[in-house]
């Protein structure tokens, strides 16, 4: 597994950004883009506290998936006070992901604005993420295969990347948008899975006020190194090809799946984990 560290730039015109970057759909991290943001110097886990400590916010860890759990079905609630008290405190698998700022905290939205990257950034819909020091997400790409711009503060974060064309060497789980969940990107096991030799993708390392490119449809698994939180803003996919793919997973692929789970129940989860490896082996001639 070869993996090239992301390109790394200061800041960014529009032009140099679509020219460089979107087009030829490459990732990219902007150290300084977001300064004048009033987010650079105000967001960081206390002021999250301060305003939003009495939601109760969804969590999630790296636990398997079960037939059992529905679609982006938390683990267990807290509130946000308390998240982040146990942050700051010690190591926690615990995350927070696709949190809705503007239906939970309204009063965020007046720290950021939305910056012209010449994609129309989809404005009802800036997330945010939360993870405690070594949580992490699986390995995945996102249903709806967006332009995404993954804003990150308080603290740091390793992302690692793949394309869509590394999706052979991945381990793919049938009808799902994750690989094998029980791969380490960070120290893979090549004995075990030795397509991964042949898969070539990206790292990078995010700091406060920090801004990564995730082009379409990439593959993306993110590491949080210290406690701290980002969030993502995104424009619909380009390529006709990626938009017929996003609606797809939207209005058929979830679906099927969650039928199958709820009518095979585990033995659905373990034969499409079986089926990851017998794949991804049979089209590397490896079986």
């Amino acid at each position: 597994m070869y993996l090239q560290v992301i390109d790394r730039v200061t800041t960014i015109t529009k032009e140099d950004f679509r020219n460089n970057y979107f087009k030829p759909q490459k990732p990219v991290i902007i150290e300084r883009f977001v300064n004048d943001w009033p987010a650079m110097s105000k967001w960081n886990l206390e002021y999250m506290s301060e305003l939003a400590g009495d939601i109760t916010v969804p969590l999630y860890d790296d636990r398997p998936v079960r037939h059992e759990e529905g679609f982006n079905q938390p683990h267990a609630k807290m509130k946000m006070s308390d998240y982040i008290d146990l942050l700051k405190k010690e190591p926690t698998r615990y995350r927070i992901f696709l949190w809705n700022i503007l239906k939970e905290v309204p009063e965020l939205q007046k720290d950021f604005s939305y910056p012209d990257f010449g994609l129309k950034l989809m404005k009802g819909l800036p997330m945010m993420f939360f993870g405690g020091q070594d949580s992490y997400t699986f390995m995945h790409y996102d249903i709806d295969l967006a332009n995404i711009f993954h804003f990150h503060f308080h603290g740091k974060k390793q992302a690692i990347l793949f394309d869509q064309n590394q999706t052979d060497y991945l381990y793919k789980i049938p009808h799902s948008l994750i690989v094998r969940e029980d791969i380490d990107f960070a120290n893979p096991d090549f004995d075990k899975w030795p397509a991964l030799k042949k898969a070539k993708g990206f790292v990078g390392n995010l700091e406060h006020g920090n801004v990564l490119y995730i082009p379409e449809g990439y593959w993306h698994l993110m590491r949080y190194l210290t406690p701290g939180f980002s969030m993502s803003l995104r424009a619909i996919a380009r390529n006709p090809k990626n938009l017929g793919k996003a609606i797809y997973n939207i209005f058929v692929m979830r679906h099927f799946d969650n039928l199958m789970r709820r009518m095979k129940g585990q033995s659905w989860i373990d034969a499409k984990n079986e089926k990851a490896v017998m794949n991804t082996h049979r089209k590397l001639g490896l079986i």
